[in-house]
């Protein structure tokens, strides 16, 4: 079964997400801004979410995970929590 690792950054609207992916964009350190702006408990830890599977995240997240382009920031990604800034860190089939 595919495995992935990922990090994220939580943020309540579209536009600060947007703002954020710009700011990573420009250079800014995905760590350090999750540790900043996320509202997710991750956040402390730069947005680290660990290893997980298919079906242990929301759908809106596992599709992003599990389908798009490693080490790539993706986003932005909303579900029932707000909106999502993604890196796939690394994944296995």
């Amino acid at each position: 079964m595919a495995t992935a690792s990922a990090r994220h950054i939580l943020v309540p609207t579209e536009d600060q997400c947007n703002d954020i992916k710009q700011q990573i964009a420009d250079g800014a350190d995905f760590a350090d801004m999750a540790k900043t702006h996320s509202q997710c408990p991750s956040g402390s830890q730069g947005g680290a979410l660990g290893e997980f599977r298919p079906g242990q995240m929301v759908s809106e997240f596992d599709q992003v995970v599990f389908n798009e382009a490693v080490g790539v920031v993706h986003g932005p990604v909303k579900t029932q929590f707000g909106f999502h800034l993604v890196e796939i860190t690394e994944r296995s089939d």
